[in-house]
């Protein structure tokens, strides 16, 4: 008999996180509104929370897990703080690799895409992850991607979408354009070995730079951001005040080719100019050029040079040369001469492709200025009267010398002064120029989003034979075809069908070709989280009331490389809509998180390293609970987490110490869920204690910087007080409803963290309703107070030794245990304590001489 009962113990306290999570994720997808968001009159406080969505690659790794976990917990937490929470899923399905894969594979991209998507759906169902699947938005499909083509129409009847010919950055591997976002250090971002080169195409391009002071300004009112973000946006966007200057060509020149603006943040130092400089690709420099065979062969190796050098990124270390033109400009402040120059690290898209030469203040012109023997004029001087080493930059406590009547005028006031007097006289103005280009859409692939416009063949009233004209707005979605040929030779796939491409011009029904470029995968991105709100509209991307209770995000979680990316890019998106009517709130998110990495072998974990960990085999070996509460116990969110698989095994094992607690005293808990808490006994007294200040720890967690790694230890700590009070609760030191009270809310507690294992607990003890429904516990301060505190004591500030007080003891009483201590005694003997410093609850120090 005693064999059957040890062997009934056994089992029920044995953890078996297959057979839990199979039982509670059968009984999760049955019930479709489980995650469900509430209506707008709930009466309830919002809470809008979502993780990036992502590529649908095929298989979720750590990365995605940790991501995923962190969301997951914030937004269960928030069901039981009692909000109204959106916590929505989507794919980001358009993109490169599914047509790679339809190369390598012969599989069309649109299969290879939703294959995808449904496993990846089904790794996140296994991991217990609290979506509202009814809201799910995927960007390859016409019910989305037709608002990607309304916006572009609404883009382009604002001027906000336009076509041009430019420079664009091209990647070899990819076949296609790439925006300056996506050119990292001269690599193409999705492949770091291809380098990228230049070319001139005509694209289509959405005007970003029309919001870029308010892009800029915005950034201070996003407290919620990571302030690296912040930082990054900044610097990205690179707002710069100064003046454009117009120096005339001196001789006789082509029409086009008389002035050359320059832009300058100093135009204070002007009349310290002594060379203008042009890109070799400036309209000037080829002019010359075309008329000095010798000149143009200089010139083209100039622009090898730097072609070189940006498709390396390595421009701005590149080995300054230059080559004389043999031509003057004439400086419009002060009537001199000097001479033109072309310099191979002047670039034809940045500013106006030309600068003005300043050596004496500028460490660039310097360096230039001494390696051709050009003259160097100080112009600008410290205010003290010193002589300065060139060259000298400064602008504060700084004057203007041999400047003419400027001269003795401060270098700040003067700029603006100047700048003036420049527009007055007609040959310049104040301006302001940004690092911040237009956003280059165009990309010549297949799959992404037609771009809605055609060319209208024979011609009509205000276009001509060509001209681009617009779709209406009933005429979409520009549906992709789907079978195609895809090659990466001759442009891109879509011009090789003609199905597709021949049309009718919607304003004179004549013969037209449609635009064969997609759009950027980033506008898929830049807006999808409205869609979340009102996924099923098919009238509207979303209805504005929807929104506008939704919107702002109340936190964003997603990697920092995304933050010149695609947060800038929503940004703009979200302004753009504000402007349409569409919105209220100017940002898209109200607090941003960017949690760290997973590291594995000394590198991020990824599918191109090859150190991929599937949460597949980890949920097979250990369970969904113990993968999801490793990846947030292992290190803080926010910072890299190194990949250990023993770390998953040792959160298992803690599981199962849990399990076997639970289980054991389930009836008692059962029995005493509805008693009364009375005075008990010291140990009863002490797990209450460490019991509250759990529950106040791991609230003020989530309420602040999501320690979720100190969270889950401060749950380890509580289950060792438990296991070293075993006997005694055995005994009956411990009262029932003290039993009760510790394992339901030990079970609250879990929660977030391990849904499956606290919906088994929460069933078996009892617990009424759904466990993530219910009501977050509140620490009780009368039963979460220590009877002592443990004060270190320092003598000339290093630690001698710790002493125990009285919780809440007054200073003296703390200076006096101090005072008593044998080793703090023996550290002063012979000595004078001339102050004793204490600081309550903290530390108590003292002076002795």
């Amino acid at each position: 008999m005693a064999e059957i009962v040890k062997e009934e113990t056994e089992r029920q306290g044995r953890y078996n996180p297959a057979e839990i999570e199979a039982k509670w994720q059968a009984r999760w997808d049955a019930d479709p509104a489980l995650y469900a968001a509430e209506g707008h009159d709930s009466g309830k406080p919002k809470y809008y929370c979502i993780e990036m969505l992502p590529y649908p690659s095929g298989q979720l790794h750590m990365g995605h897990v940790r991501n995923y976990s962190i969301g997951d917990a914030l937004a269960r937490h928030m069901w039981m703080r009692g909000y109204n929470v959106l916590h929505p899923m989507g794919w980001d399905a358009f993109g490169l690799p599914a047509e790679n894969a339809a190369l390598k594979n012969n599989t069309p991209p649109r299969d290879w895409t939703l294959r995808n998507i449904a496993a990846m759906k089904t790794q996140m169902r296994r991991m217990g992850l609290s979506y509202d699947w009814s809201t799910e938005v995927t960007t390859c499909l016409p019910d989305y991607y037709r608002w990607n083509q309304w916006f572009f129409l609404k883009m382009f009847e604002k001027g906000l979408a336009y076509r041009k010919k430019s420079k664009v950055n091209w990647c070899p591997e990819c076949q296609t354009v790439l925006a300056n976002e996506q050119v990292v250090n001269g690599r193409c971002w999705r492949h770091e070995d291809t380098i990228v080169e230049q070319r001139d195409l005509t694209q289509w391009f959405l005007k970003i730079t029309k919001y870029a002071d308010e892009l800029l300004d915005g950034l201070d009112k996003l407290e919620g951001w990571p302030e690296k973000v912040r930082t990054m946006q900044r610097n990205w966007i690179g707002r710069s005040e100064g003046a454009l200057v117009d120096f005339a060509v001196d001789g006789e020149v082509k029409a086009d080719c008389c002035k050359i603006t320059v832009f300058t943040t100093r135009v204070d130092t002007i009349f310290g100019a002594t060379s203008v400089q042009l890109a070799p690709e400036h309209v000037v420099a080829k002019a010359f050029a075309a008329d000095d065979a010798e000149l143009a062969a200089k010139v083209e190796a100039l622009l090898e040079e730097q072609k070189k050098a940006r498709e390396s990124d390595d421009l701005g270390a590149i080995e300054k040369h230059g080559v004389n033109t043999g031509r003057y400009a004439i400086n419009p402040f002060n009537g001199e001469r000097v001479p033109i120059w072309v310099g191979n690290y002047i670039l034809a898209d940045y500013g106006t492709g030309a600068i003005m030469s300043v050596p004496a203040h500028d460490e660039r012109d310097f360096e230039f200025a001494q390696k051709y023997g050009l003259t160097i004029k100080r112009v600008i001087a410290p205010k003290n009267g010193d002589e300065p080493e060139l060259p000298f930059t400064a602008e504060d406590d700084a004057v203007l010398i041999d400047s003419g009547e400027w001269t003795g005028l401060g270098c700040v006031g003067a700029q603006q002064k100047l700048a003036v007097l420049a527009k007055v006289k007609g040959f310049g103005e104040p301006t302001v120029t940004y690092r911040l280009k237009d956003w280059g859409v165009s990309r010549q692939r297949y799959w992404g989003t037609p771009i809605p416009m055609v060319y209208c063949q024979n011609g009509h009233t205000g276009v001509e034979p060509g001209g681009v004209v617009a779709l209406l707005e009933s005429a979409l979605p520009v549906l992709l075809p789907e079978q195609i040929e895809i090659t990466q030779e001759g442009g891109s796939p879509l011009g090789k069908v003609p199905a597709f491409l021949n049309t009718t011009c919607p304003v004179c029904g004549g013969p037209a070709k449609r635009e064969t470029d997609t759009m950027d995968t980033f506008v898929d991105s830049s807006w999808y989280f409205y869609r979340y709100a009102d996924a099923k509209n098919a009238t509207a991307p979303f209805a504005s009331d929807k929104a506008n209770y939704w919107f702002p995000i109340d936190q964003y979680i997603g990697g920092v490389e995304h933050a010149i990316l695609h947060l800038i890019y929503s940004r703009f998106w979200t302004k753009v809509m504000r402007d349409l009517g569409l919105i209220k709130n100017d940002e898209p998110a109200e607090r941003l998180f960017t949690q760290g990495m997973v590291i594995k072998d000394g590198a991020k974990m990824s599918k191109s390293k090859g150190n991929v960990v599937s949460p597949d085999d980890m949920i097979a070996r250990y369970g969904a609970d113990a993968t999801r509460m490793y990846a947030l116990f292992a290190a803080p969110p926010d910072r890299d987490l190194e990949w250990l698989e023993e770390g998953v095994a040792g959160v298992s094992r803690f599981l199962g110490r849990v399990y076997r607690l639970s289980t054991k005293y389930v009836e008692t808990t059962r029995a005493a869920s509805a008693a009364t808490l009375t005075a008990g006994s010291a140990t009863e007294q002490k797990l209450l204690r460490k019991l509250h200040q759990t529950i106040a720890k791991i609230t003020h967690d989530f309420s602040g910087r999501w320690h979720f790694n100190t969270s889950i230890a401060a749950i380890m700590t509580l289950i060792n007080e438990i296991v070293a009070a075993e006997a005694a609760i055995d005994s009956g030191e411990v009262s029932p409803a003290a039993v009760a009270e510790i394992f339901r809310n030990l079970v609250l507690l879990l929660a977030p963290f391990a849904p499956f294992f606290a919906a088994e607990m929460w069933e078996q003890i009892g617990g009424e309703g759904t466990v993530f429904r219910t009501t977050w516990p509140v620490a009780n301060e009368e039963l979460a107070r220590e009877d002592e505190v443990e004060i270190p004591v320092q003598v000339n500030g290093k630690l001698v030794n710790v002493v125990k007080v009285a919780a809440g003891s007054d200073e003296e009483t703390v200076k006096a245990a101090a005072l008593a201590d044998e080793k703090v005694k023996a550290r002063s003997a012979g000595k004078t304590v001339a102050k004793v410093i204490v600081v309550p609850n903290k530390l108590v120090n003292l002076v002795v001489k």
